[in-house]
């Protein structure tokens, strides 16, 4: 129950007179008897709120950044016409922030016996299951003196998923691969190591790819055509401990991370490559396995939803035994880290040769711009102290990969819109030299 702001007006309405003419006890009753009268007809009037029936329709994912509509079903089973205030809550971060009120206040009227729809539009800001909390309504009666309140339970989850902005980089990627593989208009042989086909010569083609043996047997010289190899595994290896957490710009590192993975997972799908997904800190967070090329990105989206980092330092044997595990066979494994020194040197470096016997190892790792454009500052002395401290991060952070370069790993190294198309490049140069 509740009293309106109309029915605080009217009691004050009426109390001035009474303090100007006839200030007494008696006075205030004549004004209040009414006014009490009033609102238990208006609190009678007003249709229950416990008996309301809501359900709930709509989107159950969306895309980081795009909106998604979630229907709500009021049925008004009494007698009375229902008039009310309705608040469909849901967590802060369901939308862009100063919307909250617009986007989850509604007003409607239902008439006795019949149903309305309202649609909540969310527009969340983190990646993550959302989950609705409870609606509350506020029934008025025909004087909007008093109302009647609850609040119904209505579950529903509408689950976000990683965003994919590298998708815009993935055209292009594609054309490099059908040049890779020998489809595009143009005389030059697809690059690679696995046998094609053998054709005729044609001016300008390596002489060091023609057969001779089956050119002997016909009139015209022959070559031999190549392309990458296929169905290749690749396992992609997001690392979620504490330095995924460390933010740059206005999303962690994770995220870059998981977009890089998804540019890089929907290439090598195209390639005829097979892709598997691990998530590791201390124990094994997401991992999707055996998935077709049609299903393939579909199921990584939904594994990255619901990752967050975990603030806990990676365990790097753990890593590298469940990779080990994961890619029996000779793979290429993507490790999505840091490029930090001690979480290297002190964790990945001793059991990196477990792996780089068996496998190629590419890693990956997010920078920072913002150390870049210190690096460059001048003018005063914060300044250049400033400059000073970016230029010994980079130079550590070269270091680093320096070492691993000499272990044989492939390091990229690219602020979070270059991250994507650089690993692409790079599993596309792995691809042309023949070496998955």
């Amino acid at each position: 129950m509740a009293l309106t702001g109309r029915a605080a007006l009217v009691a004050a309405l009426g109390s001035l007179p009474v303090g100007i003419w006839e200030p007494s006890w008696t006075g205030i009753l004549a004004v209040n008897a009414p006014l009490a009268v009033a609102c238990a007809c208006d609190f009678a009037l007003a249709a229950p709120v416990r008996r309301l029936s809501l359900t709930r329709s709509g989107d159950t994912s969306a895309r980081l950044g795009e909106t998604a509509d979630v229907t709500l079903t009021v049925t008004n089973p009494s007698g009375r016409p229902l008039r009310a205030h309705l608040r469909d809550a849901w967590p802060p971060s369901s939308w862009q922030p100063g919307t909250e009120v617009e986007s989850s206040r509604h007003r409607l009227t239902v008439p006795a016996g019949e149903r309305r729809r309202l649609t909540t539009r969310l527009r969340p800001t983190r990646r993550g299951d959302r989950h609705a909390d409870r609606v509350t309504i506020r029934s008025y009666g025909p004087l909007g003196l008093f109302a009647r309140q609850g609040t119904h339970k209505v579950p529903w989850t509408v689950r976000v998923l990683p965003p994919f902005t590298s998708r815009k980089h993935l055209p292009s990627k594609l054309a490099r691969l059908r040049e890779l593989d020998g489809r595009t208009s143009v005389l030059t042989r697809g690059e690679g190591t696995e046998f094609d086909s053998l054709r005729e010569y044609v001016p300008g083609d390596d002489t060091r790819s023609i057969d001779w043996r089956a050119t002997a047997r016909q009139t015209s010289v022959a070559v031999r055509t190549w392309r990458p190899e296929r169905d290749r595994h690749i396992l992609v290896v997001l690392d979620t401990g504490r330095t995924s957490a460390g933010r740059v710009g206005d999303a962690p590192r994770l995220d870059a991370s998981m977009d890089a993975a998804l540019l890089l997972a929907a290439l090598a799908s195209r390639a005829g490559d097979r892709v598997d997904l691990l998530a590791y800190d201390r124990g094994v967070r997401a991992l999707v396995q055996g998935r077709t090329a049609n299903d393939l990105l579909p199921s990584l989206v939904g594994a990255m939803a619901t990752l967050e980092p975990e603030l806990v330092e990676t365990n790097a044997r753990g890593l590298t035994a469940t990779a080990l595990r994961t890619a029996p066979r000779r793979s290429l494994i993507v490790l999505l880290t840091s490029l930090d020194a001690a979480p290297i040197e002190e964790g990945l470096l001793p059991v990196l040769p477990q792996l780089t016997q068996r496998h190629t190892v590419l890693l990956a790792s997010v920078a920072d711009p913002h150390i870049a454009r210190m690096a460059t500052a001048r003018g005063n002395t914060e300044a250049i102290y400033e400059a000073a401290a970016a230029a010994q991060a980079q130079t550590e952070r070269h270091r680093t990969a320096e070492q691993l370069r000499r272990h044989g790993v492939t390091v990229v190294d690219a602020t979070p819109d270059d991250l994507a198309p650089a690993l692409a490049d790079a599993y596309l140069a792995l691809k042309a030299a023949g070496r998955l």
